[in-house]
């Protein structure tokens, strides 16, 4: 059973640049394929957001541990767990924010 589809998205195309991307649909037809490539498109880019967020949670652990270690501080479990809660709180506003800053940048 098909999902009702209701939203229409359209876009212009040269006629080289249509004929790519029948190309690359191949037995697909052209909506369908499109579709798809955008949903994915959308996807990846959220999942992206979670992997830049976890590197910044482990960037953030790493560089308190070493500071502790290079200052002479015990890393005992309690003050670990604290390190891990405060790389956790704002990991996904620094990525957000590292993100945006890319883009901006032509980055990505």
């Amino acid at each position: 059973m098909s999902v009702p589809r209701t939203k229409c998205l359209s876009t212009k195309l040269t006629d080289d640049e249509y004929t790519e991307l029948e190309g690359a649909a191949g037995e697909q037809t052209l909506s369908t394929w499109a579709r798809d490539v955008l949903l994915l498109a959308a996807r990846r880019q959220a999942a992206d957001s979670v992997v830049v967020a976890e590197v910044m949670a482990l960037r953030t652990i790493l560089l308190n541990v070493q500071y502790a270690q290079a200052s002479g501080d015990a890393i005992t479990a309690e003050r670990m767990q604290q390190l891990i809660d405060r790389a956790d709180q704002g990991r996904f506003t620094r990525a957000a924010e590292r993100l945006a800053e890319a883009s901006a940048n032509g980055a990505l």
